[in-house]
């Protein structure tokens, strides 16, 4: 059996000198003793997972509204998938996998239901009380405050390093700012593979369902160059279904190839010796410019043909008026907020508990939820 301080010595053999090393961790808010068996970020991940938090992602949009079909991805499965693209990242370039788990696992702990709509109807409300709400801030809000699991302090205790994964999870939807980790320049190079993964993930994945859902078409993306590049290798197949999940795979391949070729040339050219030397530089991971513009090109396809689909813009809004309307019916009389979501009602405003409530719920539970308070058929 391996204790945890053999696994903190595989880590100073097989690790790369600017990966963190999980015996070196910036600590936690609340000391704790070491576990026995497990490295800090492996206690980490686990703490995650079994958090409740997560467990709500499998019922929480990415695109498609649950009822839309199963066979849509959730924010459980774009977890699990930017988690497998990071790894596979971080495995190349000697980095702590146990760490880029950990962050990619939470990346999204944070976020509303319904999307970034859902976050967008929190934050034009939250707005009016002179607050926003941004989901990288409210996930850390959540494993440093919300989850309810130990005696011994609110929250879930993690690491700085994932903590700082979580609020500098940084892509074209999220850049936020907290004082507590604006010390550095940038996050460490595992938070920075997440990052990245996140937008391989969610760009590759989009289309994925965008094509499976026919709201985008083949001749839609015929002329950009990353998919010219795709279909070569997918156009053998008669079967639409291979072709498509074929030109998927074959996209993130590509992308994922490209970021761990350049990063590794940058990390070179900028000589990085020790996970201090990467903070205090720009980001080291990233695409090549050829492929940066040509991903570019792609999102910008996917924002003008799929995110505002008539379809996608319906669903968001009808998302929208149901989160509204909750957080109405409860400023109004907030006696009808269930006991357990009250438990900070003398520490903080009653808006700031509301948008917590509402933050946690999944896309079933509040619709469920607004039939309830708003139908009046429908038992409460």
């Amino acid at each position: 059996m391996k204790t945890r301080q053999d696994w903190e010595k595989i880590e100073e053999k097989t690790l790369a000198c600017y990966a963190v090393k999980s015996k070196n961790h910036l600590g936690r808010k609340y000391p704790e003793q070491e576990h026995p068996l497990r490295t800090a970020f492996q206690r980490d991940r686990d703490r995650i997972i079994h958090s409740t938090a997560f467990r709500r992602l499998e019922y929480k949009t990415q695109v498609f509204i649950y009822h839309e079909g199963d066979y849509y991805r959730n924010r459980l499965t774009h977890t699990i998938e930017v988690q497998q693209i990071a790894r596979s990242i971080a495995r190349n370039l000697g980095l702590n996998e146990d760490l880029v788990e950990a962050i990619s696992l939470a990346h999204d702990i944070g976020h509303t239901p319904f999307g970034h709509k859902g976050e967008q109807a929190l934050n034009e409300i939250m707005n009016r009380f002179g607050r926003n709400f941004e989901h990288n801030r409210h996930g850390l809000r959540v494993v440093d405050i919300l989850e309810v699991r130990y005696p011994q302090f609110d929250g879930l205790n993690l690491t700085y390093e994932v903590r700082e994964g979580i609020i500098k999870h940084k892509t074209s939807y999220d850049s936020p700012e907290v004082n507590e980790f604006t010390e550095y320049c940038s996050p460490s190079i595992e938070a920075q593979v997440v990052n990245v993964a996140d937008e391989i993930a969610y760009t590759s994945h989009d289309l994925d369902d965008g094509l499976k859902s026919g709201i985008l078409q083949d001749k839609e993306l015929s002329e950009l160059e990353i998919w010219k590049t795709v279909m070569k290798k997918t156009r053998k197949y008669e079967n639409n279904q291979i072709a498509r999940t074929t030109a998927v795979r074959t996209l993130i391949n590509l992308l994922v190839e490209d970021v761990i070729e350049t990063s590794e040339k940058t990390i070179l050219e900028d000589r990085v010796e020790s996970v201090n030397h990467a903070r205090k530089i720009p980001p080291v991971i990233k695409f090549s410019d050829s492929i940066h513009h040509q991903h570019e090109e792609l999102k910008r396809v996917l924002f003008e043909r799929m995110y505002n689909h008539y379809r996608v813009i319906r669903m968001a809004e009808k998302a929208a008026r149901i989160i509204k309307d909750l957080f109405e019916a409860y400023y109004k009389e907030p006696r009808q907020i269930p006991p357990h979501a009250c438990r900070r009602i003398d520490k903080e405003p009653v808006e700031q508990i509301i948008c917590d409530y509402l933050a946690g719920m999944t896309d079933r539970f509040a619709q469920e939820e607004h039939k309830k308070l708003f139908d009046p058929h429908s038992q409460v």
